[in-house]
């Protein structure tokens, strides 16, 4: 009845609309910017290509002149993530175009750099060398079509070379709201995409986000990660281990993917940090987390704790909670400490099993209080 029900719910839902990555943003207000540049004509909307093949127009909120010789073009695009929670939607990305120093035969015909709220890259790992701004690849070659279009047919013999500077105003205070620093990217936002599409809610940049983590982690010769749920177990386990900030995942619900990329990147030691829920649901064997993945069913993880060997008179006080956390409590009460620990036991079976590295689980509760760990030794 349950799984009609979300079934029905699912087909009610509203169609989740996509929206435009800060990448293809960049590009649509650097090509307005070059094109107002070699015509002259200030733009209303730009249309740029892009990488899986479709064409879109972007409104031009803005456009300036600016510099000594009024030859700095200044073009303003407000991002629309669609439904996406991302906290930069509705910021508004710029590009400034101008002309530089004069071109060197074999030189590249056109730089792209990083200003105002652009972060800079001060950690190897990440797909940009140290020291440029953080730009990704993607986003970088979407700028470059975008801005050839008009650039090659206005200009077939230019002899100077094109600058494009991408600023985002607020991209520093948006920055701390995302987890950059620990990927060592400083004083603002990245400018990312794939596509130049996004997906709401999308796994793949969660995904990318916990591989990216890990690849920083392993530039900087760490052994060691702590994968957590959420930050409060995280803040937990990293108080305890005082490990580099580097070693510091946030893996969220993606539990299976996070324990398979640390056996990919070849880590000795996996410290697993999470809320009770989410170990239960470990222990359990269940790859995604997340509650949209289904709730977890009382019956089942009755059933889970009678395979742990949870005896039938404690089972009968179980009976009737509504949720992960109330199974929890009862156990407290009951003071059955050692219920609670096989299942933490059995979370750390199931991520050796798939990591096949070593794991230490960490049961976090609300207060921020490692209240069992796996490695017993570690909490005397």
């Amino acid at each position: 009845m349950q799984n009609g029900l979300f079934c029905v719910f699912m087909k009610k839902k509203k169609k989740l609309r996509s929206g435009y990555t800060t990448g293809a943003c960049a590009a649509a207000a650097a090509k307005a910017s070059v094109t107002m540049l070699l015509t002259g004509t200030s733009q209303d909307s730009i249309e740029i290509p892009f990488p899986t093949g479709p064409r879109v127009s972007f409104t031009i909120i803005k456009q300036s002149v600016g510099g000594k010789n009024h030859n700095k073009i200044k073009s303003s695009v407000i991002k629309d993530a669609g439904d996406d929670p991302d906290v930069t939607n509705g910021a508004v990305i710029e590009a400034i175009a101008t002309f530089a120093e004069e071109l060197a035969p074999g030189a590249e015909a056109i730089r792209i750099y990083g200003g105002t709220g652009v972060g800079k890259v001060t950690k190897k790992g990440l797909a940009i060398p140290v020291g440029e701004p953080a730009i990704n690849p993607v986003p970088r070659q979407m700028i470059r079509d975008a801005v050839a279009e008009v650039f090659q047919e206005s200009v077939q013999e230019q002899k100077h070379i094109l600058e494009i500077t991408i600023c985002i105003p607020k991209g520093e205070e948006l920055a701390t709201k995302t987890l950059n620093h620990r990927l060592g990217i400083v004083g603002g936002l990245s400018v990312l995409g794939t596509t130049g599409i996004v997906r709401p809610v999308s796994a793949a940049a969660w995904t990318a986000t916990i591989s990216a983590c890990m690849d920083v982690a392993k530039e900087a010769g760490l052994q060691d990660i702590i994968l957590s749920t959420g930050r409060t177990s995280e803040r937990a386990v990293q108080k305890h281990l005082n490990l580099a900030d580097e070693s510091q995942v946030m893996m969220g619900d993606y539990l299976h993917y996070s324990l398979v990329d640390a056996a990919r990147h070849s880590f000795t030691k996996i410290h697993l940090a999470a809320m009770w829920a989410k170990v239960m649901k470990a222990g359990m064997r269940i790859p995604q987390t997340h509650v949209r993945n289904g709730a977890l069913e009382i019956s089942d993880a009755l059933e889970f704790l009678t395979g742990l060997g949870c005896e039938k008179e404690l089972i009968a006080k179980l009976v009737g909670s509504n949720t992960a956390r109330e199974i929890y409590m009862r156990l407290l009460e009951n003071n059955r400490k050692d219920m609670i620990m096989l299942v933490c036991e059995a979370a750390r079976d199931y991520a050796e099993e798939v990591s096949g590295l070593a794991v230490t689980v960490y049961l976090v509760d609300a207060s921020m209080a490692i209240v069992a760990t796996t490695d017993r030794t570690e909490l005397n």
